[in-house]
């Protein structure tokens, strides 16, 4: 996406000051219309910044991304140290790209993002954060902020220590507000991704065990997602789950406005029905809504975005014509209806949000049979066990007729299940299936279509390197 009139998205100077950036090569016009960390992303006037991770080092990329037109690179320091021959080889041969030299090649994004969003003082930038349902809510927001808004998000979940900075650029002169999710797999990364930002206004949905296993705690998690709100200055507002446990340490981590959100903390919001596969339905100020994602955890994350639409001065009309227009989200308590009903909600998983989910199945009644397919829950540390075999023991409870395990984590879940079938006399079918390749999920499948008769319902939930939408799609392949 090009610059505004033309112009470079920063100018020179303007990157070197917020990189501590050195110009070691290049001359002419310094120019860049997007950027980049893949290679292979590369267009013509990107700025391509290479990161150093623990198997592979991006600057050996560097050469395809000048040939694909890159504008810019950022290198380190040591690198360009180490092999300043080619970079002045790739100079001589291209004199008009310009070469950056900074200390941390990550650093360097983070800084010239939060840069490049001081270019936009009057957007309303709205950061949201949580152990699950972070995307969730950031969809619905912007559903709902688009009726009175030009809103820019984060697409997908690229909500990380790069995919945040990435996603910044994208902002423009004609949006209004800015929504972004802020995930983290580390500590601080919160914290450094808030520096980017710098939201006013911080929703955090929960506080799970998602990543316990790099934090250690639920109190260390809480911590670290507070961090939302560390540029707040008195004038930010943070939304907060009034029912979670750790609301009100939350609270106090907020230098500015407090606004809870949840069932029963807003008197012009009345729930009225549970419709199960097809949502909820509540009330706005008396005007009927319909939310179309299941479960009673999905209204809780709409909660939240309706609080934040209230205060940014949307009507009743207008929240409730966001929900109109709300589209479903791919593999996100995503319901596919043919001869089965599949509910993929295969891109995210964690105790939490896996708990709400057999939770809600459970909840469904009808003559129609039930059918699970549970994958690994990734970074858990070394809680995993216990947490998958946690799993184990409620899955056999959800009134299923089979209930297939998937990965290599889920062979605990398996193994408690049985036991727990076994001691509780539940008749349920339990499968393993070992790993996450095309042929394990050949044999989900398989499994599936022998089980499964016309109507029954398939909930799919794994998390995201599970790659579980490929056994749906060969389920919904055989089906349609």
């Amino acid at each position: 996406m090009a610059g505004e009139n033309g112009n470079s998205l920063l100018e020179l100077n303007e990157l070197l000051e917020a990189t501590g950036g050195v110009h070691v090569l290049g001359s002419g016009r310094f120019y860049f219309d997007s950027v980049q960390t893949d290679s292979r992303a590369v267009e013509k006037n990107t700025l391509f910044v290479p990161l150093i991770g623990e198997k592979q080092d991006g600057h050996v990329y560097i050469p395809q991304a000048v040939e694909k037109g890159a504008g810019a690179v950022i290198i380190s320091f040591k690198n360009f140290e180490k092999d300043g021959s080619l970079f002045s080889e790739i100079s001589r041969k291209n004199p008009d790209v310009y070469f950056i030299a900074v200390e941390n090649t990550l650093t360097a994004l983070q800084k010239a993002a939060g840069r490049y969003v001081e270019k936009f003082p009057d957007l309303i930038k709205i950061g949201i954060t949580g152990s699950s349902g972070k995307t969730t809510t950031k969809e619905i927001a912007a559903a709902l902020l688009r009726q009175k808004y030009t809103v820019i998000t984060n697409k997908g979940n690229l909500n990380s220590e790069t995919g945040l900075p990435l996603s910044v650029f994208n902002i423009r002169k004609e949006h209004q507000v800015g929504i972004f999710e802020m995930g983290m797999n580390r500590e601080n990364e919160i914290g450094e991704i808030s520096a980017v930002l710098k939201p006013r206004l911080g929703i955090i949905t929960n506080i799970g065990t998602a990543h316990i296993g790099c934090l250690g705690s639920r109190e260390n998690i809480a911590r670290e997602k507070a961090k939302v709100f560390d540029h707040f200055y008195g004038i930010g507002t943070g939304f907060i789950p009034k029912n979670d446990d750790f609301a009100g340490f939350l609270a106090e981590q907020v230098d500015g406005h407090v606004v809870y959100y949840g069932e029963g903390c807003d008197e012009n919001i009345k729930f009225s029905a549970d419709l199960g596969l097809d949502g909820t339905e509540f009330y706005v100020c008396g005007k009927k809504a319909v939310l179309k994602l299941p479960g009673r955890y999905n209204y809780n994350n709409a909660l939240a975005a309706v609080a934040l639409a209230e205060h940014l001065g949307l009507s009743a009309e207008q929240i409730v014509k966001g929900f109109e227009s709300l589209e479903g989200m791919f593999g996100r308590s995503e319901v596919i209806r043919g001869k089965y009903t599949v509910i993929r909600d295969c891109y995210n998983a964690n105790p939490d949000s896996m708990e709400k989910a057999l939770e809600f199945i459970g909840s469904v009644s009808g003559s129609f049979g039930k059918i699970l397919v549970l994958g690994d829950m990734l970074e858990l540390g070394e809680d995993s066990f216990r947490e998958h075999e946690k799993t184990g023991e409620e899955a056999v409870s959800c009134g299923g007729s089979l209930i297939v395990f998937a990965g290599t984590e889920m062979k605990a879940a398996y193994e408690k299940a049985v036991k727990t079938a076994a001691e509780n006399k539940i008749d349920v079918k339990l499968e393993y299936v070992e790993g996450c390749s095309d042929a394990a999920m050949e044999s989900i499948a398989r499994l599936v279509k022998a089980s499964a008769s016309a109507g029954d319902i398939i909930l799919v939930k794994g998390s995201r390197g599970m790659g579980l939408e490929r056994a749906v799609s060969i389920i919904l392949g055989e089906t349609e």
